[in-house]
């Protein structure tokens, strides 16, 4: 098992640089896979890598 198999929104918000809020709208429109936790969600460490593998840039298909 993993020492830390989840991250909280706000060590997320901290280590993408962005603030709390940004990080749940994301979670609320399904772009980042999370889990709820009574009133806190949580987000798997492979989740969050999968999340910034799909939003990274890439080379135009053009060139």
């Amino acid at each position: 098992m993993l020492s830390k198999p989840f991250l909280t929104t706000h060590e997320i918000a901290e280590l993408l640089k962005v603030r709390e809020p940004t990080v749940r709208t994301w979670i609320h429109q399904q772009e980042l896979r999370a889990v709820k936790l009574g009133r806190e969600f949580r987000v798997a460490v492979k989740d969050l890598e999968a999340f910034v593998n799909e939003h990274a840039t890439r080379a135009p298909s053009w060139k």
